[in-house]
């Protein structure tokens, strides 16, 4: 009698004892939820072989711990069991077998069931080095300067492009002259700072700038003693009469640009008008002489028509201005 109790507690117990490993657990949760364990990898995307290696606490078969505690947990969830409870197992347990004594690793990955697929690694992959290919051949024919042929053969496109009998258009050379009007000092200076006219430009004198200055500037404080033409067009003034101007741009551009930015002059006056002359006070009028008895004429009537007059002892002196009257 007390060897048949002893075998039925035997046969109690050695369940009970299974179900200490986390492999029993996991098996016993699935039959409960009459569940394959096809079922189980279908959820879980993860290999029946490895989750029977699961089941058997068969660590050694599995790629390595991290695996192994990464299955258990997706299987335990899958199950409606602790993951955490059991992926704690499971890490004790392999670092109790001969596969945790041999290889340690001390990260853990995230849940297998949410890695990518390895097709999906080779397409990234591909991805990157088709990019990388592409960016290294852009970067190389971008740096390579062009051949010879090259450049003869964009020349003779260009010149395919241009219409028949066109001419090549000469670059126009814009000469800028400086003309003094009356002796003035002035100082123009390049952009570098290098004086390409200093001193005083006597009256008629002219200055002309040379073609290949860059950025000069002129210094002067009469600009009104300065004619200034750009390809013998005339530029307005530098600046006001008498006031000192300095860094003023005087290349052919700026005063192309100025030119055209200045208002227009107002038409001039033809000079037709009579020049004005001082009034002239009025000449009193003559008096008129008394007749004279040799002409026989009376003064002041046209054409001195004849009259016979008698004598008379003295002339009658004029009053006002009038002519004189017959007696």
């Amino acid at each position: 009698m007390a060897d048949e109790a002893e075998t039925e507690a035997g046969a109690i117990g050695a369940p009970e004892a299974q179900l200490s490993t986390p492999g029993a657990k996991l098996r016993a949760a699935r039959e409960a939820q009459g569940l394959s364990i096809q079922d189980v990898a279908t959820r879980t995307r993860i290999a029946q072989r490895q989750l029977e290696a699961v089941e058997r606490d068969d660590y050694a078969a599995l790629p390595g711990i991290p695996y192994a505690v990464g299955f258990a947990r997706a299987y335990a969830r899958t199950v409606d069991l602790d993951e955490v409870a059991i992926a704690a197992e499971v890490r004790h347990g392999v670092h109790n077998s001969d596969i945790g004594a041999n290889r340690y690793e001390a990260f853990e990955p995230v849940d297998p069931a949410r890695v990518p697929p390895r097709r999906l690694a080779w397409v990234v992959l591909a991805i990157v080095v088709v990019l990388i290919a592409g960016y290294t051949v852009w970067r190389t024919q971008l740096m390579t300067p062009p051949t010879a042929e090259e450049i003869a053969q964009d020349k003779q496109e260009a010149i395919a492009a241009r219409p028949a009998g066109a001419a090549p258009a000469a670059p126009v050379v814009q000469t800028v002259v400086f003309t003094a009007v009356d002796d003035v000092w002035l100082r123009i200076v390049d952009e570098a700072g290098e004086r390409l006219k200093d001193g005083t430009l006597k009256k008629g004198e002219s200055f002309t700038l040379p073609a290949e200055a860059k950025g000069p500037t002129i210094l002067t404080g009469r600009p009104q003693a300065l004619n200034v033409t750009v390809g013998g067009k005339p530029i307005p003034p530098l600046g006001a009469p008498d006031r000192t101007i300095s860094d003023v741009p005087v290349s052919a551009a700026a005063l192309l640009a100025r030119a055209a930015e200045a208002p227009a002059a107002p038409a001039a006056v033809p000079a037709t008008t009579p020049a004005r002359t001082p009034t002239a006070r009025p000449a009193q009028r003559p008096t008129t002489a008394a007749p004279s008895a040799t002409n026989g004429q009376i003064a002041g009537q046209p054409g001195g028509l004849s009259v016979p007059l008698p004598a008379s002892p003295a002339p009658a002196p004029a009053t006002g201005g009038t002519t004189g009257t017959q007696p």
